[in-house]
């Protein structure tokens, strides 16, 4: 059982093929145990492939398209890692409005190891406190953002962390971030 409640609150996944799996899995599994409703989006249909490093490993069923899901159906955010998968995501236009409309919203995304690219693509960083890979440390900061090395960084309903060994943390603050709700400082 979760320490936190977030039963009925319904979370989007995005991601797509490259998928650093665990960085997918465990929130997912997180959100699940605390009530809520997780639902995997992308900018492909079908299925998508998961990686265990630089290794191919489970296949994902992808429930939404992201140019057809809208962030007044979600009460949170999470966009998982893994480069190949960041990489494709931060070039693709749906999944930059689609991430931008939660900041707009003033709801909880919490984005994890090479998943903050969105986040500078979608101009959400300028002003705030985030940690990443560190190979992401030059690019966030060059969008305006504070980069610390810390296992979890929380600004106003932004959770972000840095790899998988830091997922615990990031889970927590994840669920604690869903279980308040919007935040006033959570802007674009």
């Amino acid at each position: 059982m979760s320490a936190h409640d977030i039963s009925g609150k319904k979370v989007a996944f995005l991601l797509t093929d490259g998928v650093e799996q665990i960085e997918l899995t465990s929130p997912w599994d997180a959100v699940k145990k605390a009530g809520g409703e997780p639902t995997l989006v992308s900018p492909k249909t079908g299925t998508l492939q998961g990686f265990d490093g630089m290794d191919k490993d489970q296949i994902f069923e992808v429930d939404l398209a992201v140019s057809e899901a809208k962030a007044d159906d979600y009460d949170a955010l999470v966009v998982p890692g893994g480069v190949i998968n960041a990489d494709f995501l931060r070039v693709d236009k749906d999944a930059q409005a689609f991430t931008r409309a939660f900041f707009e919203q003033h709801k909880p995304v919490a984005s994890i190891c090479h998943g903050p690219w969105i986040l500078i693509e979608a101009g959400v960083v300028s002003g705030r406190d985030v940690t990443s890979y560190p190979t992401l440390a030059t690019d966030l900061k060059n969008a305006g953002a504070t980069w610390s090395d810390e296992e979890v960084v929380v600004d106003q309903g932004l959770v972000t962390s840095r790899n998988p060994g830091d997922l615990e943390a990031f889970n927590d603050k994840l669920l604690e971030e869903i279980e308040e709700g919007p935040h006033e400082g959570q802007t674009p």
